[in-house]
């Protein structure tokens, strides 16, 4: 049988030799044994030198993403070791407790490109987002129930970028039993109600766990306003901790009902919270109008940035929130302020906040530098699993 094989252009291989697993469309030269929709292919050189082992995506702008740099055999074997790997990590990190929830898997950066597997108590949520882990799917379902114990596993796959795959989007119980519809997890100390059915990303946004834990240790006595809080994750870390008062705001009437439940499962009293349904920008501007102050602010927006092109909109929109966020910060507050967006540069969103604190004519010191929790890790060889940075500026 013929190798299937994609052979790439003079000069296009030097960031596979630096371990970067994407090989972009223009890299390519020609395509070799007629491999379809995420067939696992070999990659070399023009001079034919093997280079790695990866999946195959024809309609997608990265043409290949590599599973592996060395010769091996894409197979059974090979997902058990690395799914095990990562599992190891997440034990290390002391993560896999019962009745907590981590990411187990982490795509690229677990060097299993296009899977993402979540644990949220006894449960596995997973998102493949890549032709490879399509088809790899039974696969790695089979390999994660042999090696973590768990009751269920739900596909999540509903996102955007399968289009661009040439994958559908497709949810369901893929094994085990079927989830509840809240799954209850313990997040250092703090308890939260998960829907993984209908919640963001595969529920929750574990990967802020740590700037949640961080933001308890200033909010005692003080007024907080939890901008885009979702199911009110920093709303309920804040309260816990001792705000005198607590504001989520979402534009979501759903997210804010399970962010009361979540509230209630920690016994926080009604009178130390406030749920409000809103557009966030719309409000900022209306409490500003009020004049309006908080001690702290969270802006933890959505991921503004789809595209390059996109980058100096979003920017814009970044600025904007922020300024606004600024000017409603009482003398001496602070602002937590971050961005998920992959595209967005470390740098230039620190240029963001700065030129939002001159507009807004304050003076912001930078008290510690926020990023994704480390069960979330960046792979030095592909810095684009970089991508949650965020900043706790005191303004004065």
């Amino acid at each position: 049988m013929k190798i299937k094989r994609i052979v790439l252009k003079d000069g296009r291989d030097k960031s596979l030799r630096r371990r970067h697993p994407w090989i972009f469309s223009g890299a390519v030269k020609n395509i070799e044994g007629k491999p379809e929709l995420g067939d696992t292919v070999e990659i070399v050189s023009r001079k034919g030198e093997f280079l790695g082992v990866g999946s195959y995506s024809p309609k997608s702008q990265i043409t290949a993403r590599i599973w592996s740099f060395e010769q091996e055999s894409i197979d059974n074997a090979f997902f058990q070791k690395r799914i095990k790997q990562a599992i190891q990590f997440r034990t290390a990190l002391g993560l896999m407790n019962d009745g907590e929830a981590c990411r187990l898997v982490a795509s690229e950066a677990d060097s299993l490109p296009g899977v993402i597997v979540d644990r949220y108590g006894n449960y596995l949520v997973i998102q493949l987002l890549s032709a490879g882990a399509d088809v790899w799917k039974q696969t790695i379902c089979d390999c994660l129930q042999e090696i973590v114990s768990c009751a269920g596993i739900y596909e999540r796959s509903d996102v955007d970028v399968r289009s661009k795959e040439g994958l559908e989007k497709r949810t369901g119980l893929i094994a085990g039993d079927e989830p509840p519809e809240l799954i209850e997890i313990n997040e250092n100390g703090l308890r939260y109600l998960i829907d993984v059915r209908e919640g963001h990303k595969t529920g929750f946004y574990l990967d802020q766990r740590d700037n949640r834990y961080a933001l308890r240790s200033i909010v005692a006595d003080k007024t907080v306003l939890n901008c885009f809080s979702y199911t009110g994750g920093f709303g309920v870390a804040a309260a816990k901790a001792g705000a005198a008062m607590v504001t989520n705001v979402d534009a979501s009437g759903a997210a804010l009902e399970l962010a009361q439940r979540n509230m209630q499962l920690n016994d926080i009293p009604e009178s130390s919270y406030e749920n409000v349904e809103a557009d966030v920008f719309k409000l900022l501007r209306k409490y500003r109008d009020m004049n309006r102050k908080f001690d702290i602010i969270v802006l933890d927006p959505p991921k503004f940035i789809e595209s390059k092109g996109q980058l100096n909109r979003a920017s814009r929109g970044y600025k904007d929130i922020a300024m606004l966020g600024f000017k409603l910060l009482n003398p001496g507050g602070m602002l937590l302020n971050f961005s998920c967006s992959g595209l967005m540069p470390v740098d230039l969103f620190q240029k963001i906040t700065a030129d939002a604190a001159l507009d807004a004519r304050v003076n912001g010191k930078i008290i510690k530098r926020l990023s994704q929790a480390p069960d979330h890790p960046t792979l030095l060889s592909f810095p684009e699993s970089y991508y949650l940075k965020g900043f706790m500026v005191k303004a004065d």
